[in-house]
């Protein structure tokens, strides 16, 4: 059997080694970490011609690297964060080679040199009281997908939990009754416990009498059971921003759209 080029198992023993085993890195992590390889590789074929399988090392060099980055923000209309975010998890991968590959030494460092993008952070806004009602009346209660997305949506109004906390709760996870409260383990592993209103447990309540399932089971699934997607997310707050509820009454702006897509 021809033996794998250095580059293919060095990414694998990089998941499942170094992140997996040495780091004990979480599944939000290892799934930002898949996705940015799963685009540079995808690049790299194209511009390279070469299947990701049969890559060397040194393919992977500061220029390949520094155009993928541009390709990120000029074709995928992604932002200085997300290109920020994709160089992190590359520089991560590099380090490691660092310290398997020293015979790469140069072409490593080079792409270690690479800086993070500078960019202007805007402060995230929030809705006000006739804006959140008109979000939480958007959704069509008399649906099945209607109910779990009002329930999505007010959740996520009083709990202030990101999209990929939202996405990975599970029944067991709503805590309803006295002391009423949704537990999530957030970012850097930190387990919390956010109190719920009595309107949250009244809507919750409903929902997961209706959603039904084991207690394992995602408490806001797709119509398939499995869990929501962070695009599906997005689609659902497409469909149900406040300015395409009441037209004319509210407009899009950036405040609104901050608020959202941080949630």
């Amino acid at each position: 059997m021809t033996p794998l080029p250095a580059l293919s198992a060095r990414l694998e023993a990089f998941f499942t080694d170094r992140l997996l085993r040495q780091r004990r890195a979480s599944p939000h992590t290892i799934g930002g970490y898949r996705d940015t390889f799963r685009l540079l590789l995808g690049f790299a074929r194209q511009r390279l011609k070469k299947e990701p399988s049969r890559l060397a090392i040194e393919d992977l060099d500061a220029p390949l690297i520094g155009a993928f980055l541009d390709h990120l923000e000029q074709e995928r209309g992604n932002s200085a964060r997300t290109r920020n975010v994709r160089l992190a998890a590359i520089h991560s991968f590099f380090r490691y080679l660092a310290l398997e590959e020293p015979d790469h030494s140069a072409v490593i460092q080079r792409v270690l040199a690479m800086p993070s993008k500078r960019y202007n952070r805007r402060a995230i806004g929030f809705l006000t009281r006739p804006e959140m009602e008109a979000l939480l009346a958007a959704p069509d209660r008399s649906t099945w997908a209607g109910h779990r997305d009002h329930a999505l949506l007010l959740v996520a109004l009083q709990t202030g939990l990101r999209v990929s906390e939202l996405i990975g709760l599970r029944r067991q996870d709503i805590v309803l009754g006295t002391g009423a409260h949704v537990r999530c383990q957030g970012k850097g592993r930190k387990e919390r416990c956010t109190p719920l209103r009595k309107d949250a447990v009244a809507v919750l309540q409903r929902w997961l009498r209706e959603r039904a399932g084991t207690p394992s089971d995602p408490a806001f699934p797709t119509v398939r059971g499995g869990s929501l997607s962070r695009d599906g997310v997005e689609d659902l707050l497409a469909k149900t921003m406040p300015f395409n509820v009441h037209p004319g009454r509210y407009h899009p702006d950036d405040r609104l759209l901050a608020f959202l897509k941080s949630l």
